[in-house]
């Protein structure tokens, strides 16, 4: 893949580098040569990246061309966004006021040369920086706050090769060179593919969906097929436009920061997993609850509880009978309620929380169904048995330690076809993503309990039937719609 420096005039980029063609704006923008190359990266340093200027059309075409530019439209606009630099500023609060604290003034000013500073105090720091605001050249000032007594960033901006001091050339000559090479500080190298694919994965996250032998699994089986794969934390949140897919291996919330990621993954053009809209839809319970009932898809009798019916819902389902909070998962936001005083008290608790909540009648299974989907077919079919002693599948207690109930997997030809048909019917109301759907079966009558969009796929559980094969579907069907959406982008 070609590196790419994009310039106003020849003479702003001041190095010699292997590798590296120095391209002029207005040749980018115009050049048959660039218009019909295949596969870039565009370091895009142009001396201004107002709305509709040249520097802003270099990165939007470069994105329309199907190459990848550093910084992105979207990071531009990120930049000029005060509300994102300040979360920016929050996230990063505790290396900001550890990188800062020596200095004595009331404003600082860290120039970011491809995410390295001069300075090896400030490092750290600059490589952060650098993740969350994908741009070769940047310069972020930061203000001490008299009152809170904290450093704050203030405001970032990308900024040109011309206005480098002759003096920092030999050093960023020094890190553009590693940068060019691959040898970033905390990046892994990958190998030269048609298409990049991002794995966002957090290995402390206890809940996680996937295990770090399943994530190495979805790797390698991405790999196998000529994608090459890097594991990104949400600290890279900014590098989102060096890949053409991202796949979300995390615990999933809409105030949370896999949704950020799946939101600006789409707005970007990647093909991503789980998709901005299936987080939107399958960690809302009301939505759920809404939807089914809409569609006439079986569930237990359910209940959307607000302050105006708090006293016709155990009337209505009788006790025992469960609460849920609109974005509960892994068990968690659920309670059961066995006396009118404890329903009083969970749905006090929980309307505060929400303006709407979930009740539903209480269908004790010895296991529920899960049956995985993804892109409208079944991958494996679970019994998630309950907890020892417990009416779910996952037992706490007060310390915030957990069990689990043993999972038994089967071939999907051997489920029965209602569970199957059900599930399937459900997971289409929600898209075409990957998704987790648990069911309830007494005798001959299946209820669809809630539609996941991130289901649990852990070596040796969900994978038991399938093996390296269950793996290897899921990345066939994100290098058909990566090459798809290239497809459609070059007719454009």
């Amino acid at each position: 893949m070609a590196n790419l420096v994009v310039v106003n005039s020849a003479r702003d980029w001041p190095l010699d580098l292997p590798d590296v063609t120095v391209v002029e704006a207005r040749d980018y923008l115009t050049d048959p040569q660039y218009t019909d190359l295949r596969a870039a990266k565009v370091f895009n340093l142009c001396r201004s990246f107002r709305y509709q200027s040249i520097g802003y059309y270099v990165s939007l075409l470069a994105a329309a061309r199907g190459h990848k530019p550093i910084p992105s439209a979207s990071t531009m606009q990120d930049i000029k966004t005060q509300a994102i630099v300040r979360v920016a500023s929050e996230e990063l609060d505790d290396l900001i006021q550890k990188s800062l604290a020596p200095i004595q003034s009331r404003e600082f000013v860290l120039s970011i040369y491809f995410g390295r500073n001069l300075a090896r105090r400030h490092d750290p720091l600059a490589q952060h920086v650098f993740k969350l605001f994908q741009a070769p050249l940047l310069r972020a000032v930061f203000s001490f706050d008299d009152d809170t007594k904290q450093w704050q960033l203030t405001t970032i901006n990308a900024i040109s090769a011309a206005e480098i001091p002759a003096e920092h050339h030999p050093f960023l000559s020094e890190v553009a060179t590693e940068f060019f090479k691959g040898k970033r500080h905390n990046v892994r190298r990958r190998p030269a593919t048609r298409f990049d694919m991002a794995i966002l994965y957090n290995p402390n996250d206890e809940m996680a969906p996937s295990d770090e032998k399943a994530i190495r699994k979805f790797e390698r089986a991405a790999e196998n097929l000529g994608m090459s794969v890097e594991i990104i934390d949400k600290d890279d949140y900014g590098r989102l436009t060096q890949f053409d897919a991202l796949f979300i291996r995390e615990t999933t919330n809409v105030n949370h920061h896999t949704y950020r990621f799946a939101r600006r993954a789409a707005a970007e053009g990647l093909v991503v997993v789980d998709d901005p809209e299936s987080i939107l839809r399958c960690t809302n319970k009301v939505f759920l609850a809404e939807t089914l009932q809409r569609h006439r898809i079986a569930t237990p009798r359910t209940v959307i509880v607000h302050w105006d019916n708090v006293e016709t819902v155990t009337r209505r389902l009788g006790l025992p009978c469960i609460l849920k909070q609109p974005d509960s998962s892994f068990s968690q936001g659920v309670v059961k309620v066995e006396t009118e005083e404890e329903y009083n008290s969970a749905v006090e608790r929980l309307l505060a929380k929400s303006e709407l909540i979930i009740a539903q009648e209480y269908v004790p299974t010895e296991f529920d169904w899960r049956v995985g989907i993804f892109d409208r077919h079944p991958l494996y079919v679970c019994k998630y048995f309950m907890a020892r002693a417990h009416w779910q599948i996952i037992k706490r207690d007060s310390t915030g330690h957990f069990q689990e109930g043993r999972a038994e997997v089967l071939p999907v030809e051997y489920a029965p076809e209602a569970v199957i048909r059900t599930a399937l019917r459900a997971a289409h109301l929600m898209g075409d993503g990957l998704y987790g759907v648990d069911l309830k079966q007494n005798g001959d009558k299946v209820s669809v309990i809630e539609v996941n969009d991130n289901p649990s796929i852990e070596n040796a559980v969900e994978d038991r039937i399938l093996k390296d094969e269950l793996y290897n579907r899921i990345m066939r069907v994100m290098l058909r719609r990566v090459e798809e959406r290239k497809e459609r982008g070059t007719q454009l």
